[in-house]
């Protein structure tokens, strides 16, 4: 049989093992945001699908980095993803004011820009369906650790440390794809 020059091989990806670590956090009800740092000091703002400024702006998140600018320098060369939430945003939480929360627990601790704050960790450790369904009873129980006192937080993110992915766990209508909750 006679290779196929013209055809690109393309290999099967390595499949990760499921019994791994994983770090749940609260997944909060905001919009996603994005400061990204080039190495030449380039100061960036994003949305979850686009490049904002304060005249084309994310619920007021570019007008509030670019005062921040100063502080978020402090993040360092990179992209930094996290949840704008709070105030008029989404559920609210109850607040009086907005908050970026980044995303990256392993990262960003108490160490952390002052306008800054972080997911609230939930679990760190093995793989197991019971760890994931305890912290969810756990949340629903308590409520949001992110705005304590607030009785409806959203759910769940499980980031997996071998697939370096994420997977989210919502408390409610979580059978159903985004666009079927507007049905």
């Amino acid at each position: 049989m006679e290779l196929n020059n013209n055809v690109e091989f393309i290999k099967f990806p390595k499949i990760p093992r499921l019994n791994r670590d994983i770090v749940i956090t609260e997944k909060i009800d905001g919009t996603n945001a994005q400061i990204y740092i080039s190495e030449d000091g380039g100061f960036y703002v994003a949305s979850r699908n686009r490049w904002i400024n304060p005249d084309n702006d994310n619920a007021g998140f570019a007008k509030w980095a670019y005062e921040n600018k100063d502080d978020l320098m402090q993040l360092g060369t990179g992209r930094h993803y996290g949840e704008w939430w709070g105030q008029n945003i989404q559920r609210n939480y109850g607040l009086t004011e907005k908050r970026f929360s980044l995303f990256n627990v392993a990262k960003w601790g108490e160490e952390r820009p002052n306008c800054c704050h972080v997911v609230p960790i939930l679990y760190m450790g093995p793989f197991t369906t019971e760890a994931i369904e305890d912290t969810m009873e756990n949340l629903r129980r308590t409520g949001s650790i992110a705005a304590e006192g607030y009785m409806n937080p959203e759910g769940i993110v499980v980031f997996h440390t071998a697939l370096n992915g994420y997977f989210k766990v919502t408390l409610e209508n979580d059978e159903l794809h985004k666009g079927e909750l507007s049905k």
